[in-house]
């Protein structure tokens, strides 16, 4: 696996495969900043505009589904998916 970029462009919905995927490798940084922000109590609306780059006053139901589908996606890697990542990431 190589490095993570540290601020990538995020998709409408973060996947929800059942194994590590290779959009999954590129956004895991964006993944634990969610789970950090989630853990200090930030606002989604703000996590939304600082991390995901969606401006939640703009396109309000594009923010709320971008970050609950990459928040999801960040607590399933966090509790199985890191799994993969052991293995060595994905095979793509």
């Amino acid at each position: 696996m190589q490095t993570p970029p540290l601020d990538p462009d995020v998709a409408e919905l973060a996947p929800n495969d059942a194994v590590l995927t290779s959009y999954d490798e590129q956004h895991l940084v964006t993944y634990w900043r969610l789970l950090d922000a989630e853990a200090d109590g930030a606002d989604w609306k703000e996590v939304a505009l600082i991390v995901l780059h969606i401006d939640p006053g703009r396109e309000p139901a594009r923010a709320r589904n971008a970050f609950d589908s990459h928040l999801a996606r960040a607590k399933w890697i966090a509790d199985q998916g890191y799994r993969d990542l052991l293995r060595g990431g994905t095979n793509k």
